[in-house]
């Protein structure tokens, strides 16, 4: 079993910068498949950014160029950077983790981008 951990949320104006980080547990992390997720309220959730295990990278057009995701396997971690943030980029954002069939998630760490 692998438990996710997000951490770096919080209040910013429009403009700035977060960097949020996903901690696992467990010694698998490697050979995970780990993305960025996020829910705006009354939005359907939506991938973010995406790293597999082999270093490809894939982005949401909306944050492309804004955000960037990097992994650091030495630390069982993944961080999204995230830089130029819009009022529409507000939203609950989590982990997901994926090994073949099985998928983790992390609780959501909230992000708000306000004035």
């Amino acid at each position: 079993q692998v438990q996710l951990v997000e951490s770096g949320g919080g209040l910013v104006q429009p403009g700035g910068s977060l960097r949020l980080s996903c901690t696992a547990s467990g010694n698998i992390f490697s050979t995970l498949a780990v993305g960025w997720y996020r829910r705006a309220p009354g939005k359907q959730r939506e991938m973010v950014a995406f790293i597999t295990s082999g270093g490809l990278i894939n982005y949401a057009s909306s944050v492309r160029g804004r955000f960037a995701i990097t992994r650091d396997n030495a630390k069982n971690s993944v961080y999204l950077q995230m830089n130029s943030l819009k009022p529409e980029d507000t939203a609950v954002y989590y982990c997901r983790a994926t090994r073949g069939y099985n998928v983790y998630w992390g609780q959501g760490t909230q992000v708000t981008v306000s004035s």
